[in-house]
């Protein structure tokens, strides 16, 4: 995020003071709470030298699942995660009102109205992102929220005590969605980290937030100086613009890990599709958090920027160029040998170029193919963003997030198109010098990678 002007914010006065006195130690001496265009923020309140500690925040008065009153924590199930359980506990601090110990911190959260979290996106919002997979995500995590709540909601009508049994799904989607964006993970799984999720993000920035568990603490590292006045912004994480709107609910112009997540299939018309998918499952089984993976319905793949056309397409993964050559393969025999390569290597699948110039040439035309038409669809995705008018000032925000993240992936597809055009062009170059040569016409002797 650019820098932005230091407007004090009276509101929080006393925020400090108040966590500092819960926590029995002094948090920051050098931070204050102020307002930006991105809400409340932290700015410098004297200078800051480079590996300056700016914040302490000691782990007993951070809000883990843990606070999730005991009596509901032990009627839930297996099946609600941490998130669910975090938005518990604010869903029932926030009923409480002046009442809950943790008022001064729940009453500054931000409000419905305040988050662009794509949760809270009309149906016209959401179709503005149709071509990103953030909207079928959106689509996705609406439904677990809705799962989880009700998972939840006979837990809290099992008590008598209105504060359990007014939670409604709408309150408890706004809990979800201020989890989703302020808690950072930690040995409880996630924790809220008062004062400290005031600090916005910069994608460039290398300071983060880290955790101390000999000195039971989180701490923030200055990792630039800073004047007295200046806004101190950290790194969330090496986040694309993608999680940065579905769970952060903002973007940035330019963001240097934007990546785009594409489907590709075998058609059901090929008559090798029932081999080419055994083949598929036997040599490249999905692991646990695995963003490029094979299945039946649809086989995802992440592709992240290719920094150079000349260079080893670093970004493209090389589990969608293996998928790209068994997809071109005409005959049982061509995946027999496959499957026998990787039999004798490492036992992945048509990692190496394949043999045969011309096949290893036509596969990744074919992936170019699919990326030209990814690109021409975000092209025409883009130019068809409605116009803004100036007086609703959340659709304009939300359209210039759909054009950041719909422009961050288009820039992702067309670097990785480049480089397969330069792929190509460079063996159809060194298959005619080697017809002009006498040489193999089709044959890649060396099985060299590139």
């Amino acid at each position: 995020m650019p820098q932005d002007s230091h407007c004090v914010d009276k509101d929080c006065d006393d925020f400090l003071p108040w966590l500092e006195q819960k926590a029995g130690v002094e948090i920051s001496s050098v931070l204050s709470i102020g307002k930006s265009t991105y809400g409340r923020s932290l700015f410098a309140s004297k200078s800051i030298q480079t590996g300056d500690c700016i914040l302490k925040v000691p782990y007993n008065v951070q809000i883990s699942p843990d606070n999730v009153p005991s009596k509901i924590n032990s009627l839930l199930g297996d099946e609600v995660g941490n998130i669910a359980k975090l938005a518990i506990v604010i869903s029932v601090e926030w009923k409480m009102g002046q009442d809950s110990e943790w008022a001064p911190y729940i009453n500054r959260l931000p409000q419905p109205g305040e988050m662009h979290s794509t949760i809270f996106w009309s149906e016209g919002e959401l179709k503005m992102i149709q071509q990103s997979s953030v909207y079928q995500e959106t689509i996705n995590q609406k439904a677990q929220i809705q799962k989880d709540f009700l998972a939840i909601k006979p837990v809290l009508h099992h008590f008598s005590e209105n504060l359990f049994k007014d939670i409604s799904l709408k309150e408890f989607m706004h809990a979800c969605a201020l989890v989703g964006s302020r808690a950072w993970g930690s040995t409880k799984g996630l924790s809220l980290i008062p004062f400290a999720d005031f600090v916005n993000h910069d994608g460039f920035s290398d300071s983060v937030l880290l955790g101390d568990e000999d000195k039971q603490l989180s701490e923030v590292i200055a990792d630039r100086n800073y004047a007295p006045g200046e806004q101190v912004l950290i790194r969330y994480g090496k986040f694309p613009n993608a999680t940065l709107l579905l769970d952060f609910g903002f973007t940035l112009p330019y963001n240097i890990y934007d990546q785009v997540q594409i489907q590709v299939n075998i058609p059901h018309h090929d008559l090798l599709r029932t081999l080419k998918l055994e083949l598929l499952h036997r040599h490249c089984p999905p692991k646990i958090g695995d963003v490029n993976s094979f299945s039946s319905m649809g086989n995802s793949f992440t592709i992240k920027e290719v920094k150079s056309a000349r260079g080893k397409g670093r970004g493209i993964p090389q589990s969608l160029r293996a998928f790209a050559r068994i997809f071109c393969c005409t005959s049982p025999q061509e995946l027999s040998d496959l499957a026998v390569e990787a039999a004798q290597n490492d036992g992945r699948l048509a990692r190496r170029p394949l043999k045969s110039w011309n096949r290893e040439i036509q596969a990744h035309q074919v992936l170019l193919s699919w990326i030209t038409r990814l690109i021409n669809e975000y092209n025409t995705s883009i130019k068809s963003l409605p116009l803004a008018s100036p007086l609703y000032e959340t659709f304009a925000l939300r359209k210039q997030m759909a054009r950041d993240l719909l422009t961050g992936e288009l820039r992702v597809l067309k670097s990785a198109g480049a480089w397969l055009e330069n792929y190509c062009a460079t063996l159809t170059t060194k298959s005619y010098l080697s017809d002009e040569n006498g040489g193999s016409e089709t044959v890649l002797g060396s099985r060299a990678k590139f």
